[in-house]
């Protein structure tokens, strides 16, 4: 992983842009990704919008920790946790059981839940400037290749970006794979 420092001011901002309902761009493992609060409907209903990604197919969480998935998520049982914390902090993206009450913007059409525990480091500074986990979905209109610079972000996304974390992605060629942690099953390679 390259090691990238941003300004505490930068993450600061970028925080204040989540917690207002913004949509931002940021470096991951691979690629630059769009996230915004989780928790916001209209913020993600922007970032689809954005994507041109129908709701249904549900998001990926990223975060600093476990604990802050934790109310994201349902019940797991011993075997899967023990799975999926030995992957993490990682480039592994696992399916996992969502909680009761989560948004469907978040679970699609699923009664499952896309997360992450990142080790990109700004990434996980955003994660706990925000002090919450981001959506994270990569910054691309769907069909397209994911950007993997901030020039690239800003011409897919001349308007609707409300702040880029300027900063490099890490060293994956490609997007995190995703495995299910009901049967290891891998669902992006």
């Amino acid at each position: 992983m390259k090691q990238c420092q941003v300004q505490p001011w930068k993450l600061r901002e970028a925080a204040r842009a989540v917690r207002g309902g913004g949509v931002i761009a940021y470096p991951t493992e691979a690629v630059y990704g769009l996230g915004c609060d989780p928790l916001n409907g209209a913020a993600v209903q922007q970032l689809l919008t954005l994507k041109d990604r129908p709701e249904s197919k549900g998001l990926i969480l990223i975060a600093a920790d476990f604990d802050q998935l934790r109310p994201f998520v349902g019940q797991l049982a011993t075997a899967m946790i023990n799975t999926v914390m030995a992957s993490w902090p990682g480039p592994n993206t696992w399916i996992l059981p969502a909680a009761l009450h989560l948004p469907r913007w978040l679970s699609g059409a699923h009664a499952s839940l896309a997360v992450r525990v990142t080790d990109h480091p700004i990434a996980a500074a955003l994660c706990r400037a925000c002090n919450s986990p981001l959506v994270s979905t990569s910054a691309n209109p769907s069909g397209s290749r994911p950007a993997r610079t901030a020039f690239a972000v800003r011409r897919y996304f001349p308007t609707g970006v409300d702040l880029i974390v300027t900063a490099p992605v890490g060293d994956l060629l490609q997007p995190t794979r995703i495995r299910s942690a009901f049967d290891g099953r891998e669902i992006r390679p």
